[in-house]
């Protein structure tokens, strides 16, 4: 007996010391995987399925996205395989299908960052074609090195489908435990990026839905909680398409994804631009850039944009465009929640939220729609350390019916709970209106105040129009009985608006100055690099010791 196990030890020694020394045949193992993973089959059903649909495979993606040659992966060779014994403890694959989610590092204009994209060619995106805690390891190793996130997803439903069932054997409960890591993310400041590059359904919608930022390719992007035929099933609805379910003229005017993109390659770019303003987590400070565009310059035109009569309309966008640094606005949430103007920008090359009225909707009323908007902004900033400029034209709340149907109320308190919750600071430009709750939210959420207004600027508890009717109404009444109403309210208006001189407020220390508008920019950028020279290490501390605690989700 001892002689026997003295010689099946002895054939082991010797097949280990058949084997290279120099792990060259396990090295060759993983080459070959990786091969296969990175290059296309171009026969596979999914693969044919996905360039029929005009979609980048999942590899030609990260080409496209990254800088050139940055993409290093996480779990390259994670997927199933099929083996072939062909020695003495050797073996080598035969075949082998990918994660269908591909994870890893790379670097957008330098900015290091961590991926995880969906390749829909692989069991069409569901989870059940990915390796088990895979996507869950990327969103912890986010939280510890404190990296920007970028998700491109297409497809990724919560458990994949049925047949994981079958294959598995039993059924299971289906925890989240992902989400907790990444509402993690999102109040620490660690910028979220999404694009939906396909269909997102289930826990691949709520994986974009959820990040700081997200965006939609037109020509290829939809996003559903459930897909035609399982709403067929459960609503009866029939004959749907992707599109109609949730293609992005639903779910880019709704509120649900940020921006709408032409294609792919334009998702690309808006996350990069997004990336560019934002600081890997929010115990740093906003990336700052050089610019040429003088702090100074002024812009005479902006004396003459406020019409003189008040119920006019102007263009808003026209005020920020001449404020921001050139070309450095971009908008967010340009389709939905139009009575607000929400984005990002620069001012002497510091980054800043932008906030304005959109008096050409609803004449500026913020409404129920327009208050999402803003809070999400707000909350954005506050995570992410950037002060807020907004330029005021408030009337007020949205009223009438349409108003009251659509919680403008409900809303309008949120938007002053996010204002009075926030700590981020916030300078406000008065350039015409600020009337009533919505304008006293806007303007006295910080103590003190730091604003300017421009000569243009009216305010009170309501605008005349109306206002008038309401606090006379016995005595144009009477004025009626004579015929002479129209002849009151005349006098009555010409009073007030003597009365609402914005000068008279400054004599009363009511507003604290009135300046040129075309020294807006000037007064702007001053304010922006003293928000960051003198003040952003004091908030970055006060972050770090947890004194302040922003909260995004």
């Amino acid at each position: 007996m001892p002689d026997d196990k003295a010689t099946k030890r002895l054939k082991q020694v010797s097949s280990h010391l058949k084997l290279p020394a120099d792990y060259s045949d396990v090295r060759e193992q993983i080459q070959t995987l990786r091969s296969i993973a990175a290059t296309p089959d171009t026969n596979r059903r999914g693969y044919v399925r996905q360039k029929q649909a005009g979609k980048l495979w999942v590899r030609e993606r990260l080409e496209q996205l990254l800088d050139e040659k940055s993409f290093s992966e996480i779990g390259s060779i994670s997927g199933t395989v099929q083996w072939e014994k062909t020695g003495p403890m050797q073996e080598k694959p035969v075949s082998f299908t990918p994660s269908n989610n591909v994870q890893g590092f790379g670097r957008l204009r330098g900015r290091r960052i961590l991926l995880t994209a969906d390749d829909f060619s692989i069991r069409s995106g569901h989870m059940d074609g990915a390796t088990v805690g895979k996507s869950l390891y990327a969103e912890k190793l986010a939280l510890k090195l404190k990296l920007p996130v970028v998700k491109l997803v297409d497809g990724s439903s919560g458990g994949g489908s049925v047949t994981t069932i079958k294959t598995n054997g039993w059924s299971y409960l289906p925890y989240v435990s992902v989400m907790r890591y990444v509402v993690e993310q999102l109040n620490q400041g660690i910028p979220n990026l999404g694009a939906v590059v396909g269909p997102a359904i289930g826990l691949g919608a709520a994986r974009v839905v959820s990040c700081h930022f997200s965006v939609m390719a037109a020509d290829i992007g939809a996003l559903f909680n459930a897909g035609p035929e399982v709403v067929k099933g459960a609503t009866f609805e029939e004959g749907l398409d992707f599109q109609d379910l949730g293609g992005p003229m639903i779910h880019c005017t709704n509120g649900t994804i940020d921006n709408l993109a032409a294609n792919e390659a334009e998702c690309f770019e808006q996350i990069r631009t997004v990336l560019g303003y934002l600081p890997n987590h929010g115990k740093e400070a906003p990336p700052t850039i050089p610019t040429d565009d003088p702090v100074d310059r002024d812009d005479e035109n902006l004396r003459k944009i406020i019409p003189r009569k008040q119920t006019r309309m102007y263009n808003p966008w026209t005020i920020i465009l001449s404020v921001v640094d050139r070309d450095s606005w971009f908008e967010i949430g340009a389709l939905w929640g139009r009575t607000a103007i929400g984005g990002l920008a620069r001012l002497g090359g510091r980054p800043v939220g932008i906030i304005s009225n959109n008096c050409e909707v609803n004449s500026g009323a913020l409404d129920a729609a327009g208050s999402q908007k803003l809070i999400r902004l707000l909350k954005l900033c506050d995570v992410m350390n950037l002060p807020v400029l907004q330029f005021v034209d408030v009337p007020g709340y949205a009223i009438g019916t349409v108003a009251e149907r659509t919680s403008t109320m409900r809303w309008g308190v949120e938007l002053g709970k996010a204002y009075f919750a926030t700590t981020t600071p916030i300078f406000n430009v008065i350039t015409r209106r600020s009337f009533g709750v919505a304008g006293g939210i806007m303007l006295g959420a910080r103590d003190p105040v730091m604003q300017v207004a421009w000569p243009s600027g009216q305010w009170g508890s309501l605008p005349l129009e109306g206002g008038i009717e309401v606090g006379h109404r016995h005595e144009l009444r009477e004025a009626e009985k004579l015929g002479k109403k129209q002849e009151r309210y005349d006098e009555l208006d010409e009073e007030y608006r003597r009365l609402m001189n914005p000068v008279r407020t400054a004599n009363a220390f009511g507003v604290e100055e009135i300046i040129d508008p075309k020294d807006t920019r000037k007064v702007c950028c001053a304010w922006a690099r003293h928000m960051y020279e003198a003040l952003m290490s004091e908030r970055l501390a006060d972050r770090a010791s947890g004194k302040i605690q922003p909260v995004f989700s």
